[in-house]
């Protein structure tokens, strides 16, 4: 059966049977717990059905797309017809999950920023993701310090995930072809990070920091700690740097400073 991908889902369905192995063989899925985000057609499903996992959920928000994939596969998926960003995963399953998604174009960030920020402590609900973004946003992810790349993205990602860049993916391997190129990324929990007692905090440090992020950062750190110098003294701040000159930790440093002064 032919499927018109929905533009305002951000449909593209992978095709590429190279593409949808290496997906699969990426990390252990036999007798794992897997969940799907956004199966579309079920071709992944198919390869990650070989593979037998223990338990297999599939989040997927076109009504038509979960019906079809309810006749192919029937019982052996458990299929969850409803939008991503309103369920709470941590209550689909015991056992840590194994994520696979070729998430929506339109929603990815929000997706992936959704699940790192809703992280409760070190009670990570999944073992791994493996995720597809468009090329650029992908980018932006695994970006370093200092270049035009780096910024909220990259310090919320970083901040509780080691990032493992796998392959690029060409416009060819989805129907219908994006413009675009796409990565496939590798994200796996952290054993230490930098505590932050709420992470809206670091989302907020973050955002004020990168909304002008070709001027210098005196007037956002002034703006959030109320022209105190102290504290960039005490963390070794120049004011006159730009937002992508500041490492990971000096973000995660401001974090703890800001929590301090807002408690």
């Amino acid at each position: 059966m032919k499927f018109k991908a929905k533009k305002s889902l951000g449909q593209n369905f992978l095709i590429d049977n190279n593409i949808l192995n290496k997906i699969v063989n990426t990390v252990q899925v036999t007798n794992k717990s897997i969940l799907e985000v956004g199966p579309g057609t079920g071709n992944l499903s198919s390869f990650i059905l070989r593979q037998n996992p223990k338990k297999f959920f599939v989040i997927e928000k076109d009504t038509n797309l979960a019906s079809h994939l309810k006749n192919t596969f029937k019982d052996k998926i458990n299929i969850l017809n409803e939008d991503v960003l309103k369920i709470n995963e941590k209550s689909l399953s015991i056992d840590k999950l194994t994520v696979f998604g070729n998430l929506p174009y339109n929603i990815s960030t929000e997706i992936l920023c959704k699940w790192i920020l809703n992280l409760d402590g070190k009670n990570f609900w999944f073992s791994s993701l493996v995720l597809m973004f468009q090329k650029e946003v992908a980018d932006r992810i695994i970006a370093k310090v200092n270049t035009s790349n780096y910024g909220r993205l990259s310090i919320i990602s970083n901040w509780k995930l080691e990032i493992e860049k796998v392959c690029e993916i060409k416009p060819q391997s989805f129907f219908p072809k994006p413009k675009i190129n796409s990565s496939l990324i590798l994200f796996k929990p952290k054993k230490n990070f930098y505590k932050i007692k709420n992470p809206k905090n670091l989302e907020k440090i973050t955002r004020t920091f990168f909304n002008q992020r070709r001027k210098m950062i005196k007037k956002p750190y002034n703006q959030l700690f109320n022209g105190n110098l102290e504290i960039a003294k005490n963390l070794k701040i120049d004011l006159k740097l730009r937002p992508q000159n500041l490492d990971l930790n000096k973000y995660f440093q401001l974090t703890n400073e800001y929590e301090k002064l807002i408690s």
